[in-house]
């Protein structure tokens, strides 16, 4: 009867330590720390110098962009050749209706009419898809000489100290006015000429004065495609 309550005891404190040690061995959820808020940036006056450059005009003013685009124009030239051939074939047709003598019958004029509107169509037609070949197989030459044109735009812009550089090539530009020693388009041309490796090619026809090139066509609506290349840019030299 004596041993019970100390039974009792023994057992309630082997449970007890027990309870402990169970308590004591429980993992403990792990310790995140608080990421450390990040370091506010603070704005800070840069000293600008500021170039313009017309990127379009001068990649087709650049040597190997005058012998792209001579060489794409080289390609069409038979196309060209058709186009003139029909073209000169409808007006052929216009001024033999016109002259026509009055005791001509209404269905022969009809007739030749009809057979204007077919070339007239003919043409047209020609020349779209000739330009849009043409402005495709352009824009690919175009591409390949700008990809390479870029590389000796940013090393220019770099070597020079420029902090922004702002694109001219679209007349509706946000730029007004600028100082002429800011437009760095003929020093870039000239720097990627005396890397590029590739020399000047022969003009297609001479000329007094050239103008600053522009995008190439082959021809405009419902006439004959030009013969003429890109010009290299008229603009003053920046001063370094």
């Amino acid at each position: 009867m004596n041993r019970n309550p100390l039974l009792i005891c023994a057992l309630s404190v082997g449970l007890i330590s027990s309870s402990g040690l169970a308590q004591t061995a429980a993992p403990q959820p792990p310790v995140t720390a608080t990421p450390a808020a990040p370091a506010p940036i603070t704005p800070q006056a840069i000293p600008a110098k500021i170039a313009l450059i017309a990127f379009e005009q001068a990649v087709f003013a650049t040597n190997e962009g005058q012998k792209t685009v001579q060489d794409v124009q080289k390609k069409y030239e038979p196309k060209k050749a058709q186009i003139d051939t029909l073209a000169a074939a409808v007006d052929s047709l216009k001024k033999q209706l016109e002259s026509l003598p009055a005791t001509a019958t209404a269905d022969d004029r009809a007739a030749r009419q009809r057979t204007i509107d077919a070339k007239d169509k003919e043409l047209q037609r020609n020349a779209e898809d000739a330009q849009a070949a043409y402005n495709a197989d352009l824009q690919d030459a175009y591409a390949k000489v700008a990809q390479k044109f870029s590389v000796t735009l940013k090393n220019y812009v770099a070597e020079n100290g420029y902090t922004l550089l702002i694109d001219v090539s679209n007349q509706q530009s946000a730029v007004m006015w600028a100082l002429p020693n800011t437009d760095v388009t003929e020093a870039v041309v000239e720097k990627y000429n005396a890397t590029s490796g590739v020399a000047a090619p022969a003009p297609s026809a001479p000329s007094a004065t050239r103008p600053a090139p522009t995008r190439p066509s082959i021809s405009t609506p419902a006439t004959k495609p030009p013969t003429s290349t890109p010009a290299p840019a008229t603009k003053p030299a920046p001063k370094q």
